[in-house]
């Protein structure tokens, strides 16, 4: 929610940094501390290089990680309170649900994650709405750090990943896939050509998965699935089944209030 809010850059501007990709970048990197951009581009994994190197160490001379993780939180305190109201962010409902959710996530371990080490490290906030935000923000990029290690098992670089869940219908729509990872059109075919090659893309289609490509995916979206089951074990079936039930009411209600874009991003639900 919070890379699409449009509380965002004039808060991360106004904290120091340059309009454009880099409070992206620098906002998400800042609990790492302030590394390079090659860690950036390791982390975050499907982004062009160059891109990241065009935002990353250059922000951290123009704001401190520390200033910008402060930041971060004022921009998600004011984009839930404007998504779910002063009633909704002070409600039993996101109580229960920032309890349950820092139960599991502080079940979750560093080893191997460092989008997610760098979460952990960071002072829990006090409000419960902040504390939810926390919570998932640290299992989503324990998540997404596990999901990294087995892209690079399968021998997918970082475009290729792109590629391949965009064409599976599991992440955005081409255009907007291309164009915010930084990819031109060159090297966007050029990694089309290379799947074709290894027969993951259909060489008749623009952009559709063979048998062998949409298994590849799913066996990586399954693995991802188990690698980060551990805090959910911890949560029990009981604690996680009643956190999905409240987060969908919370989610349905930012929905409606706009929190994403409506269109012309996320691939559709169904898939391609």
């Amino acid at each position: 929610m919070v890379y699409f809010a449009p509380e965002a850059e004039p808060r991360y501007i106004e904290a120091g940094l340059e309009a454009g990709r880099m409070s992206y970048f620098a906002g998400r990197a800042a609990p790492m501390g302030a590394v390079s951009a090659s860690v950036v581009t390791a982390t975050f994994f499907n982004f062009n290089g160059e891109l990241v190197a065009s935002n990353i160490p250059k922000a951290w001379t123009l704001a401190s990680p520390a200033t910008l993780v402060t930041a971060r939180f004022e921009i998600v305190d004011a984009a839930l309170r404007r998504l779910l109201g002063d009633d909704g962010v002070a409600s039993p409902e996101v109580a229960e649900a920032a309890g349950l959710a820092r139960r599991a996530a502080e079940a979750a371990q560093p080893e191997g994650r460092p989008l997610a080490g760098g979460h952990m490290d960071l002072d829990w906030p006090d409000a419960p709405h902040l504390v939810l935000w926390h919570a998932l923000s640290i299992l989503r990029e324990h998540r997404g750090d596990g999901h990294i290690a087995l892209l690079v098992e399968a021998d997918l670089s970082g475009l290729e990943a792109l590629l391949t869940a965009t064409a599976t219908g599991t992440g955005f729509v081409p255009g907007f896939a291309r164009a915010s990872r930084g990819w031109s059109r060159e090297q966007w075919d050029a990694g089309i050509a290379g799947l074709r090659e290894r027969g993951l893309l259909d060489p008749a289609a623009e952009l559709e998965p063979t048998a062998a490509g949409e298994k590849l995916r799913n066996r990586i979206e399954d693995d991802t699935d188990r690698l980060g089951g551990a805090p959910w074990t911890a949560l029990g079936a009981e604690g996680t089944a009643r956190l999905g039930e409240l987060s969908a009411g919370l989610v349905r209600t930012a929905l409606r209030a706009g929190a994403f874009p409506a269109e012309g991003v996320f691939a559709p639900a169904s898939g391609r």
